[in-house]
């Protein structure tokens, strides 16, 4: 029977076992729960799997049967009290005697706000909350941001050169990365609700944005096409049977483009443009796309569009590849455009990114930090 040194260790392979449901789960935050005597031998674990199936505490009360009763349970997220797809993991972790529940993070969503810790001490189990508190929010931040801003959490994307170039004077773009950097691009798209360009990223790259294998989800791929430009024969209204399409229009559109479009079989949403007219107003499409319940997004540009979200603190998490390639130009885009910064950050834009070698490209990838203002 395997055994943990301690209980972090137990709470770590809660952690594991919540990864597992990365691209399955959403709208649902992932969560992983463990089951062991006072020894820390395992006695039963579990994760949510789906979104709709059984939840990851009631997995591991199936796993452990009647050994559960007297033991404590560890879970990445406060047991729920609430009947939604399933009824609420609370009353049965109560029901199976656990005598001690530890539980990483709190839930955020208002729905949950500690009834499901109220209700566990009511029923005299021994509750404690914060072990692995920084691990369990990180794991959660799609679902946390959904619950509390009601929009997705906003994974921003891009490819450049060494000299720090998006694509050529000229608009050459294919390719600055390598094959494996690709890979790793069509992984994460195959664990996204929505991918997002702007029109001329669409019109420049006539892009599937799909993700090559295919993976847990299929995105949503939307267009930030103010004057509906798109035209019905790109491959991403041409491909619409295998993924659908949502393209972003302004009150300005021509309603016969607009009527093309949607009869081609993409949907149109209108929002209204920026005051200084540099494109769509991003605010209307993200409440749009958290009405949708849409968890995560992927934002692959262009230029201005990576611009408009740092400029709007929407850049939840970068995904960087950087190639060894030198271009020049000081008519070359660079990845983010925008208004900017007027003066460098004091502190670190990204909190501990991460840097790894892909074949010859630097891949960079890590959160982004948030000033208490932006919160």
């Amino acid at each position: 029977m395997p055994e943990f040194s301690d209980d972090t260790s137990v709470m770590r392979r809660a952690l594991e076992l919540a990864r597992r449901g990365e691209g399955f789960v959403e709208p649902n935050p992932c969560v992983g729960a463990v089951i062991v005597d006072s020894q820390r031998r395992l006695v039963g674990e579990g994760e949510h799997q789906r979104y709709g199936a059984p939840h990851a505490e009631v997995m591991a009360l199936r796993q452990a049967g009647s050994a559960a009763e007297g033991k404590t349970l560890f879970v990445t997220l406060e047991p729920c009290a609430h009947h939604g797809k399933t009824p609420p993991c609370a009353d049965a972790v109560i029901q199976a005697g656990i005598r001690r529940v530890v539980i990483a993070v709190a839930d955020p969503a208002h729905h949950g706000a500690g009834s499901g810790i109220e209700r566990l001490k009511q029923a005299g189990i021994d509750v404690e909350v914060g072990l692995c508190v920084e691990e369990g929010s990180e794991l959660i931040a799609p679902f946390t941001t959904l619950m509390t801003r009601q929009r997705p959490f906003v994974l921003a994307k891009w490819a450049m050169t060494l000299d720090g170039k998006l694509a050529t004077r000229t608009g050459s773009s294919k390719w600055i990365s390598n094959e494996q950097s690709r890979e790793i691009v069509h992984t994460i798209r195959g664990r996204m609700d929505a991918i997002l360009v702007g029109v001329g990223t669409a019109l420049a790259d006539d892009p599937l944005l799909t993700a090559r294998p295919s993976g847990a989800r299929t995105a949503l791929r939307v267009v930030l096409d103010p004057n509906a430009r798109l035209p019905v024969s790109s491959r991403l209204i041409r491909t619409i049977d295998e993924a659908p399409v949502l393209i972003v229009v302004s009150e300005q559109a021509e309603p016969e483009r607009v009527s093309a479009l949607e009869n081609a079989g993409a949907e149109v949403f209108v929002s209204p443009l920026r005051d200084d007219g540099l494109g769509i107003e991003l605010s209307p499409v993200m409440q749009e796309l958290g009405r949708r319940r849409l968890t995560n997004l992927l934002v692959e540009g262009g230029s201005r569009v990576l611009g408009t979200f740092l400029d709007e603190q929407l850049i939840d998490e970068v995904h960087c590849f950087i190639a060894p390639k030198l271009v020049g130009g000081s008519q070359a885009l660079t990845p983010i455009g925008g208004l900017g910064s007027e003066l460098i950050p004091q502190q670190p834009t990204l909190v501990k990114p991460v840097m790894q070698m892909v074949g010859e490209d630097l891949y960079l990838h890590g959160r982004v930090s948030r000033t208490p203002e932006s919160l």
